[in-house]
C-alpha cells in the first residue's frame, strides 16, 4: 500500500504531530469484516456484528476521528471504556450503538439512558441501583460474566443470584446482551484454558436461557476480541470486539504465530496506520568528549554531533528508551543518546548529512519503523501501552 503524505503546510508551526493513514484503517477493518462474514465478499448479508473498540482515545489514534472513520466504513457497534467517552461521541453526532465496557457510576445511569448508551454491568451494587431506578427512556445493559480472567464480571458461584436479580429488574432496564472476555486467546500455550473459558460461557448462556429475563429484539452474545476473532471461530457468537487489530497490531508478540485458527481462517496481514513525528529543534557539535543528559547517562566522543528533538515522556515517549531508543530521519535510523527528558530527547546525527533545524524526525511508524512492537520490546511492555500513552493533546491528522 502506498503511504499517504501529509502536506507540510498542514503541520506548519507544530513541534510534534501524529499522522493516521485512513487507507490502512480501512484495510484492517475490511480484513476483520471479511474474516467474520465471508459471505459479504460475494455480496451476501452480514451474519455477524463487528464492534470497533475506540476506548482510551482510540488506542492513541484520536477518539472522535477514529469513531467517525469506522462509522463511515460500516462498523456496527463502538466500544468505549467510560461514559465520558460515550457521551462525547453522542455530542459529536455518532448515532451507532455504543457499549461502555468499563465501570459506570450509578449517578450516570440516567444520562446513559437518555443518550441511548448501553452499559456493562458486572457487580451486584450496580444491579441494586438499577432495581431501584425508574428511567423515562429504557436503559440498555450488557451483563458481563467472569469465565476465568478473574477481573471484571460475575463469577460462576454467584450466577444463580445474578439471574434472580435480573428477573427483578424494572421494565425500564433492558438486558440487551451478555458477554465475557478471554484472558489469553493469542497464546498457543493457553489453548486449553481458552477452550475452558468458552465452555464456561456456554454454561452461563444455557442457564440464562432457562430464566424469565426480558431480552430485547437485538439481544447480543459476545466473547471474542482481536485474537479470538482470528483463532477461535466458535467464540464469534453474535458480535466480535476488535480493538488493537484495527490499529494494525496483535495483542501480544506471539499472536502473529498464535494458536491455529480453529475455523481454518487465514491470519490477516495488518497495517499499522499511525506515525508519530517531531522535528530537529537544535544541532550541536562537540570539540571534546562530553556527557549527555540528566545524571550524565549518555556520552559522546570528540567531533560528535547531536540533534535535539522537542518531545519527551510527557508526550508519550517512554523514559525507558533512554540510550536505547531508535528514531528515523529520512531513511536512516539513529539512536537516542542520554536520558529521555520530560520534553526533550537528544539523538546521534554523526552520519546525517545536510541536516537542518526543522527537519522531520519519525519517532513511531508501524510500517517503516520504529514500530510500537519494537519500542514495546525495548521497554519491556506491550504495543498497547506504547500507543495509548501518546499524549491526547498532540494534533492528529487523518490523511
Amino acid at each position: 500500500m502506498v503511504a499517504m503524505i501529509l502536506e507540510p503546510e498542514k503541520r506548519r508551526g507544530l513541534r510534534t504531530w501524529i499522522e493516521i493513514d485512513r487507507a490502512a484503517v480501512a484495510h484492517n477493518y475490511q480484513s476483520f469484516r471479511h474474516l467474520i462474514d465471508p459471505a459479504q465478499q460475494l455480496g451476501g448479508k452480514a451474519s455477524k456484528l463487528l464492534m470497533g473498540v475506540v476506548k482510551s482515545n482510540a488506542y492513541g489514534h484520536g477518539l472522535w476521528d477514529m469513531a467517525r472513520t469506522l462509522v463511515e466504513l460500516g462498523v456496527d457497534w463502538l466500544g468505549v471504556d467510560s461514559i465520558v467517552e460515550a457521551v462525547r461521541l453522542r455530542e459529536n453526532k455518532i448515532a451507532k450503538p455504543i457499549l461502555v465496557l468499563g465501570y459506570t457510576l450509578p449517578e450516570h445511569f440516567a444520562a446513559a439512558a437518555a443518550a441511548g448508551i448501553t452499559l456493562s454491568i458486572s457487580g451486584f451494587e450496580s444491579l441494586e441501583a438499577l432495581r431501584l431506578a425508574n428511567f423515562p427512556q429504557p436503559l440498555r445493559i450488557h451483563i458481563k460474566v467472569d469465565t476465568g480472567m478473574s477481573r471484571q464480571g460475575f463469577l460462576p458461584n454467584v450466577w444463580s443470584k445474578l439471574l434472580s436479580s435480573l428477573e427483578r429488574l424494572p421494565a425500564s432496564v433492558v438486558v440487551d446482551g451478555v458477554f465475557s472476555h478471554l484472558a489469553a486467546a493469542g497464546l498457543a500455550r493457553f489453548t486449553h484454558s481458552t477452550h475452558r473459558q468458552i465452555e464456561i460461557f456456554e454454561k452461563f448462556l444455557a442457564e440464562f436461557d432457562t430464566r424469565k429475563i426480558h431480552q430485547s429484539e437485538r439481544f447480543i452474545r459476545h466473547l471474542a476480541a482481536t485474537s479470538a476473532t482470528v483463532a477461535y471461530t466458535e467464540a464469534h457468537y453474535d458480535l466480535v470486539r476488535v480493538g488493537l487489530g484495527l490499529y494494525g497490531y496483535w495483542p501480544s508478540g506471539s499472536s502473529r504465530n498464535g494458536p491455529p485458527a480453529s475455523g481454518r481462517i487465514s491470519r490477516p496481514k495488518l497495517e499499522p496506520p499511525l506515525a508519530w513525528k517531531t522535528i530537529v529543534s537544535e544541532i550541536k557539535s562537540f570539540e571534546k568528549p562530553a556527557r549527555v543528559g540528566y545524571n550524565f547517562t549518555g556520552k559522546v566522543a570528540a567531533g560528535a554531533r547531536l540533534a535535539i528533538c522537542p518531545i519527551g515522556y510527557w508526550h508519550g515517549y517512554p523514559r525507558a528508551l533512554s540510550n536505547c531508543g531508535r528514531v528515523r530521519i529520512n531513511r536512516q535510523f539513529t539512536r537516542v543518546v542520554g536520558r529521555v527528558s520530560m520534553d526533550m530527547i537528544a539523538i546521534d546525527v554523526n552520519k546525517m548529512k545536510n541536516l537542518q533545524v526543522g527537519d522531520e524526525v519519525v519517532l513511531l511508524d508501524g510500517v517503516r519503523g520504529p514500530s510500537a512492537e519494537e519500542l514495546a520490546e525495548l521497554t519491556k511492555t506491550s504495543p498497547y501501552e506504547i500507543i495509548t500513552r501518546l499524549n491526547p493533546l498532540i494534533e492528529r491528522f487523518y490523511i
